[in-house]
């Protein structure tokens, strides 16, 4: 298997099963840039540039919640 599939294969819990609909969302932070959000831990997932459009389109297509405002709690 190549790294972009191991990469994948490894971010399979963001669009898999229904455990991801509170945790993981798609934030929407201006200028066309959009991250994986991760409620959960306050932070945004570790996704690689290489596969970030690829796990944005799989989130998508299982229902993953998308946003424009900052989807975590305060910090601090």
């Amino acid at each position: 298997m190549n790294s972009r599939m191991d990469t994948l294969e490894r971010l399979s819990p963001l669009w898999e099963g229904p455990a991801f609909q509170g945790r993981w969302v798609i934030w929407h932070v201006g200028t066309g840039e959009s991250l994986v959000f991760d409620r959960e831990l306050n932070i945004p997932c570790d996704v690689d540039d290489l596969v970030l459009g690829e796990v944005i389109r799989r989130m998508r297509e299982a229902g993953a919640p998308e946003t424009d405002a900052y989807p975590g709690r305060p910090c601090g």
